[in-house]
């Protein structure tokens, strides 16, 4: 698999991540693949202690992730991880085609040259995750992309409302990709996705961002049929 770091922003090659990005990237990794699961409550001094990041950072960062919808601050009371529904992420997801269909048209045509070379190192990671069929990196080169995606199109407001939809997409993924996703496809989707962006294709990369949402839709309503049957069954 192609090495990624994830001690830098995609593009900017030579800028080392802030103390808040770390805390941050941990922290919405850890929330989206449920090793901080959905209820769970949150200290900013043991999150300081368990990532050896001091507590400004920390603080920092769950305050990004309240802005995403991540996290619920309750003012000196608690820091709660917030629920997941799969009839909401249908809303998510509506929102998230048109965002995705714009952030890969505009990247395609405005990426620079080293973006459009991350591109490439992104979708060759992400056929190396779907040989693996390994969630992990691929969850950490979703990550990649969808940075990459808002920074190559040069559209703050679209990466804006972008940033706030992708870690409740990521994590509604991990939670539920196993009942009823297909590792491997998904990341050859991506794969095509950050592929025709970097050989600056729009065309191409609209119809590829379609491609993969209308899998990921597909997904999310067998997840909403699977819990359906389940309730039925369990009454």
């Amino acid at each position: 698999m192609t090495s990624l770091s994830l001690t830098r922003k995609p593009g900017a090659a030579a800028r080392p991540e802030s103390l808040t990005e770390q805390a941050y990237n941990r922290l919405e990794e850890m929330i989206v693949t449920l090793a901080l699961p959905p209820g769970a409550i949150l200290a900013e001094q043991a999150l300081s202690a368990e990532l050896g990041i001091g507590r400004t950072p920390i603080r920092e960062a769950l305050q990004r992730l309240a802005r995403e919808g991540l996290v619920l601050v309750l003012p000196r009371k608690a820091i709660i991880v917030t629920e997941t529904d799969p009839r909401r992420q249908l809303l998510v997801l509506e929102v998230r085609r048109e965002l995705e269909r714009l952030l890969a048209r505009a990247g395609a045509e405005r990426a620079s040259d080293a973006e459009r070379r991350r591109f490439a190192a992104i979708a060759d990671g992400m056929e190396a995750a779907a040989t693996a069929n390994d969630d992990i990196a691929f969850m950490r080169l979703d990550r990649d992309l969808n940075a990459l995606l808002a920074a190559a199109a040069h559209n703050e407001y679209a990466a804006r409302a972008m940033r706030s939809l992708n870690g409740h997409s990521r994590r509604f993924w991990y939670l539920h990709y196993k009942e009823a996703a297909d590792l491997p496809r998904c990341a050859r989707l991506h794969a095509d996705e950050a592929r025709a962006v970097a050989k600056g294709n729009p065309a191409r990369a609209m119809a590829a961002s379609d491609k993969l949402m209308n899998y990921v839709e597909s997904f999310t309503r067998g997840t909403v049929n699977v819990r359906a049957k389940t309730r039925s069954t369990a009454g």
